[in-house]
């Protein structure tokens, strides 16, 4: 494969639902132009950072590297919009100072501490889960029947939205992150489905704003809602840009690394018994879940000032696409980096970034995943793929969107 037509993976949606293909094109990418300028009709132009280290080079340094204007990618006439007209603005847009004093508001929220009184309820959910597996049959999408829902009940009832809602949330979550899947993305009438959905989510999150500063409760919905930004409410477009990061990519990506590392599981089945002989190895084989998975595919940085990345010059104001799939496969990082290994120790994945951005999740993720494959491991007495899984269409945010299988369970 060309460098060239490798680096056009970034571009192209169904690059990331065809797994073995972006791979292949990553690992060009890192032997031949680990940091490579790429000019695609339809998208500025920008240098995709395919290496470990230099993901982590430009992380370290916020104040050189700054979020905004391009947090992600996505096309050009979506670029030429920014700032017009857009209903929220959330943490992943932010740069310093703002961005540590809006994390703050809800960093305590997400501590392990406070994660560790949720063991309880994630607990409950994977149970209910997992006997919902056992009540359907022996067959099942796992995607759609069981990890896209689990996650979502659990970060939805941090925040304290009520339970009827919660269907509304998951489908406007993957108009979100699907709009660029045919199966996943909204109808529009506007041909702009991802300025109505998130208008959608401007009206709603309005409506709890409101009920919140009227009447607060304990819940991190009231912690936003009351929050205070140098002695001043905090603004609108920052309230609700922070309700929306949390109610999707509090469980998205979550539900991916669930999906996608079942998926993982019975590709690889010797690593499965080895889960079943050895439940020790959970916990290994959740961060191996999430590095093979990668959930988040990519943020961009811009460039403050000339810079140079393993030799290549980015001029200032030029932006860089961090990959995070390719780095949590770079060769001179992982041993045998593509191969799912449960018992994998070290694992030095990027899949929550690192550095200012680092995932404020990160923990409750963790506990969710763990506490599930806790659940489901000892029970399964066979599982198989029942079809071939699918993966979402998408720039940004992202795994299966089904993952069919035959079980019998204990």
């Amino acid at each position: 494969m060309h460098v060239d037509d490798a680096a056009r993976v970034f571009t192209d949606p169904q690059a990331y639902a065809d797994e073995a293909r972006f791979h292949a094109a990553c690992a060009v990418l890192r032997r031949d132009a680990p940091v490579v300028r790429v000019e695609v009709d339809g998208y500025s132009p920008f240098f995709a950072v395919t290496k470990h280290e230099d993901v982590l080079e430009v992380s370290r340094h916020p104040e050189r590297w700054l979020s905004a204007p391009r947090p992600a990618l996505g096309p050009k006439i979506r670029d030429d919009k920014r700032g017009a007209g857009m209903p929220i603005r959330t943490l992943v847009q932010m740069d310093a100072p703002d961005h540590l004093v809006y994390r703050h508001i809800s960093a305590a929220w997400f501590k392990p501490r406070t994660i560790a009184r949720l063991e309880d309820r994630s607990r409950e959910l994977s149970k209910r889960f997992v006997d919902r597996m056992a009540d359907l049959g022996g067959e099942c999408d796992f995607y759609t029947d069981v990890a896209m829902h689990y996650p979502l009940y659990m970060i939805l009832s941090l925040l304290g939205l009520p339970e009827e809602d919660f269907p509304r949330m998951l489908q406007l979550t993957q108009e979100l992150f699907g709009n660029a899947d045919a199966e996943l993305a909204r109808e529009t009438t506007s041909g702009d489905a991802l300025l109505e959905t998130l208008q959608d989510f401007f009206a709603y999150f309005q409506g709890i704003i409101e009920d919140r500063r009227a009447r607060p409760r304990d819940d991190l919905a009231t912690a936003i809602a009351t929050a205070t930004i140098d002695g001043e409410p905090i603004g609108l477009l920052e309230a609700i840009g922070y309700y929306v990061i949390i109610a999707t990519a509090g469980h998205d990506t979550t539900s991916a690394a669930i999906a996608g590392g079942l998926h993982a599981l019975l590709d690889h089945p010797e690593e499965l018994r080895r889960l079943q002989d050895d439940p020790g190895l959970i916990p290994t084989g959740v961060e191996e879940m999430i590095r093979w998975v990668s959930p988040v595919k990519q943020f961009m940085r811009t460039a403050t000032e000339d810079s140079v990345l393993r030799g290549t010059r980015v001029p200032a104001g030029e932006a860089v696409l961090l990959s995070y799939p390719s780095a949590n496969r770079d060769e001179d990082v992982f041993d045998h980096a593509d191969r799912f290994d449960v018992g994998r120790d070290p694992n030095r994945h990027v899949a929550f970034g690192f550095g200012a951005h680092y995932c404020l999740g990160t923990h409750l993720a963790r506990l969710e995943t763990r506490m599930l494959y806790e659940e489901l491991v000892p029970r399964i007495e066979s599982m198989e793929l029942a079809g071939e899984p699918q993966y979402m269409a998408t720039l940004f945010v992202g795994g299966p969107k089904h993952v069919p299988i035959r079980y019998r369970l204990r």
